[in-house]
C-alpha cells in the first residue's frame, strides 16, 4: 500500500512539474522499471498497474528525447502483458489502455509501429456489450453486488455491471486520444473506429461513453482529411472523406435530437461545428437542411426549458438552494446557444449566400433572442450570427439591415462589454458593405460609437476590445461614408484614438487604413497647416515600437517609407517641432528605422 501511494505521489509530482522533472528522471526511472518488470504475482497486480501509470506520466512530463530509450523497453513489457491471459477483473487492463495512450502522446508519430498491437484489444474493450439484468421491481432483495448499479424504470429494475462500462468508457476515450494525436497516421483504423463509435453516440447507459464518442467524431474526419491531402490515404480521395462525413454528420444531428443531458448536447454541437469545418462544401443541401432543422429543435427545446425554470422560480416553495441550481442550468443553456452560434457561423462562412434561404427560416428563431428579456449571452450570440451573415454575404445581406441594425445600435449601450463588442463590430461591417442602405443610419451610428469611445472606463481591460472595435467601425464610416459626415470633425476624433493596442486583428486593419489615407495626403487627416502631423508621427512610432503586433510587415514598411518622405519633404522647422513632441524611446526607435 505504501509503495502504491509513493507511485501515485511521484506520478502527480511529475505531472505537475512537467519538463522540470527531467533532473530527477535518471534517479527515478530504474525503480519504476524494476517494479514493472518484477511485480508479477497476483497480490501485487495493483502495484504493477500503478507503476505503468507512473512511468507513462513521467514520460509525458520529460518528453520523448529523454524518455525514448526507456519507452521502448516499457512497451516491450506492455506488449508481452497484452499477449498473456489476464483475468476479467485485473486492474492492469484499464491502466494499460491509459498507459499506451500516454506513451502515444509522448512519442507522437514514432508510436505508429505499436498501433497494430494496441488497437485490437482497445477496439474489443470499446465494443463491450453492457452486462444488463432486468428483474421486476416488486421482487425482494437488493443486489448485494457492489459492482452493479440499479435503476428502476416503471415496474422493471435494471441492473448494470459498472466495471465493464468503466472499461468501455476508458477505451472509447483512448480511441479519441489516438486519432487526435496521430492525425493522418490514424488513417488505417478510421473505418473500424467510426463503425464502433458512431452507434455509441446514443449509448444511454453511460455518459462518459457518449462524451468520448462525441469528441472523436471531428478527430476522425480531421485524420481522414489530412491523410487525403498528404497522399497517405492508401489511394483514397475526397469521395472517401465525403462518405465518412455522410456517415458522421447526420449521426451527430440525430444524437443531438435525443440527448437527455444539456452538457453533452453542447458537446455534440461543438463536435458538429468542427465536423462541418472539416467537411466544408462536401456537405450537400439535404444535409445542411437536416443540420438546420436539428438546430431549430435545439433552440426550441432550450427556450422551453428556460420557460419552465422561470415558472419554477415563481413557485411558493422556491428556495435559495434551488435558485443556485437554476442559475447553473441556465448557464448550460447559454453554452448550448453559444455552440449554436458557432455552428451557424461556420455554415455561413462555408456556404455564404447559398445559406441565406436557411437563414431566412432561422430568423424567426433568432430575432426573439434580441429581446430585453433575454440573457446577454443570447443577445451576443444572435448579434454575432448577424455579423457573420453581413460579413460573408455582403451586398446580399443588406435586406436584413432593417431587422437587425436597430438592435445593434441599441446594443452599443449594453452593460455587457461582449455584447457591445459584437454590436460595434457589426456596425463596422454594415458600414463597409451596406452602401446606400447604411447611409440613413450613419448619424445614429456615429453618436453610438462616440458614446462607447468616450466612456470614462472605455480603456479598462474588460472594455478594451469593444473600444478598439468601435474605433475601427468609426474608421470604416470615414472610409465608406465620408460624404454623409463632417469629416473635419470625425477624422481627427478617430486619429486621436490611435494606435489600437488590444484587438490585434482590428489594429492591423485600422493602421493600414491610416497609411492608405496618408499616402493620398488626406487633407482631413493631416489637418490645417499639417497640425495633426505630430499625432500621426507619434502613432507611427508607437506602432513600430510594438514589433509585429500592431502592423503587418507590409504596413510597417509603408510606415517607414512615409516617414522617410516626410523627412525629405517637410521644412526642417516643422520636423524639429514634430520630433520634440515624441518620447525619448520613440525618438530612438524612429532614428534607428530611418537610418537603417
Amino acid at each position: 500500500m505504501v509503495q502504491e501511494g509513493a507511485l501515485t505521489a511521484l506520478a502527480s509530482a511529475a505531472d505537475s512539474s512537467q519538463e522540470h522533472f527531467q533532473k530527477y528522471y535518471d534517479a527515478v526511472m530504474p525503480y519504476l522499471k524494476a517494479i514493472l518488470m518484477n511485480a508479477t504475482d497476483k497480490s501485487s497486480r495493483m502495484l504493477r498497474a500503478k507503476s505503468m501509470e507512473c512511468i507513462s506520466l513521467v514520460g509525458m512530463a520529460v518528453g520523448k528525447q529523454k524518455f525514448r530509450d526507456d519507452a521502448k523497453q516499457v512497451m516491450e513489457v506492455l506488449m508481452s502483458l497484452q499477449g498473456s491471459h489476464m483475468e476479467a477483473d485485473d486492474p492492469i487492463t484499464s491502466y494499460m489502455l491509459q498507459a499506451w495512450a500516454r506513451l502515444c502522446k509522448c512519442l507522437g508519430q514514432e508510436f505508429l509501429p505499436y498501433m497494430s498491437v494496441v488497437m485490437p484489444p482497445l477496439l474489443q474493450s470499446a465494443q463491450l456489450k453492457p452486462d444488463v439484468s432486468i428483474t421486476s421491481a416488486g421482487e425482494d432483495g437488493e443486489s448485494d453486488d457492489d459492482g452493479v448499479e440499479t435503476i428502476t424504470l416503471g415496474d422493471k429494475r435494471i441492473g448494470i455491471r459498472t466495471s465493464l462500462l468503466e472499461e468501455k468508457a476508458t477505451a472509447c476515450s483512448m480511441l479519441c486520444c489516438y486519432a487526435d494525436e496521430l492525425k493522418e497516421g490514424f488513417f488505417p483504423w478510421i473505418d473500424q473506429v467510426a463503425t464502433t463509435l458512431v452507434p455509441l453516440l446514443k449509448f444511454y447507459f453511460h455518459d462518459e461513453v457518449r462524451k468520448a464518442a462525441v469528441s472523436a467524431m471531428p478527430e476522425l474526419l480531421r485524420s481522414a482529411k489530412l491523410a487525403v491531402e498528404k497522399g497517405q490515404a492508401q489511394g483514397r480521395d475526397n469521395s472517401y472523406l465525403k462518405q465518412l462525413s455522410d456517415y458522421i454528420v447526420p449521426a451527430l444531428v440525430e444524437a443531438m435530437h435525443k440527448e437527455p443531458e444539456t452538457q453533452i448536447c453542447a458537446s455534440i454541437l461543438e463536435s458538429l461545428n468542427e465536423s462541418i469545418q472539416m467537411s466544408g462544401t462536401l456537405l450537400d443541401e439535404g444535409q445542411v437542411r437536416y443540420i438546420v432543422e436539428g438546430i431549430k429543435e435545439v433552440i426550441t427545446a432550450s427556450s422551453n426549458r428556460r420557460t419552465e425554470r422561470t415558472e419554477r422560480a415563481n413557485a411558493e416553495d422556491f428556495d435559495s438552494e434551488e435558485d443556485e441550481l437554476l442559475r447553473e442550468e441556465n448557464e448550460q443553456e447559454d453554452e448550448i446557444f453559444d455552440q449554436v452560434g458557432d455552428c451557424l457561423g461556420t455554415l455561413v462562412k462555408t456556404f455564404k449566400t447559398y445559406f441565406l434561404p436557411f437563414f431566412d427560416e432561422l430568423s424567426v428563431y433568432l430575432t426573439p433572442m434580441l429581446g430585453k428579456d433575454k440573457t446577454s449571452e443570447e443577445r451576443r450570440v444572435t448579434i454575432c450570427i448577424f455579423d457573420d451573415v453581413a460579413e460573408h454575404c455582403r451586398e446580399a445581406a443588406v435586406r436584413y439591415y432593417d431587422t437587425y441594425l436597430p438592435s445593434l445600435l441599441e446594443a452599443c449601450a449594453s452593460e455587457n462589454p461582449d455584447v457591445r463588442q459584437a454590436a460595434v463590430y457589426g456596425i463596422g461591417i454594415c458600414a463597409e458593405f451596406g452602401g446606400s442602405s447604411f447611409r440613413p443610419h450613419t448619424g445614429e451610428a456615429l453618436s453610438r460609437l462616440y458614446n462607447v469611445i468616450k466612456h470614462p472606463n472605455a480603456l479598462d481591460l474588460d472594455n478594451a476590445m469593444a473600444y478598439d472595435n468601435s474605433v475601427s467601425a468609426l474608421g470604416k464610416i470615414c472610409q465608406f461614408h465620408r460624404d454623409s459626415i463632417d469629416a473635419s470633425q470625425v477624422i481627427p476624433a478617430w486619429l486621436s484614438c490611435l494606435p489600437l493596442k488590444n484587438d490585434l486583428v482590428e489594429a492591423k486593419i485600422v493602421h493600414e487604413q491610416m497609411c492608405a489615407m496618408l499616402e493620398k495626403s488626406d487633407s482631413e487627416l493631416l489637418g490645417h497647416n499639417n497640425q495633426h502631423l505630430p499625432k500621426i508621427v507619434s502613432t507611427f512610432a508607437e506602432i513600430l515600437c510594438a514589433g509585429k503586433d500592431l502592423a503587418t510587415e507590409q504596413t510597417a514598411s509603408k510606415i517607414v517609407n512615409l516617414l522617410r518622405q516626410l523627412q525629405t519633404t517637410l521644412p526642417p522647422s516643422v520636423l524639429a517641432s514634430t520630433w520634440s513632441t515624441l518620447q525619448p524611446q520613440q525618438q530612438l526607435a524612429l532614428q534607428s528605422v530611418l537610418t537603417s
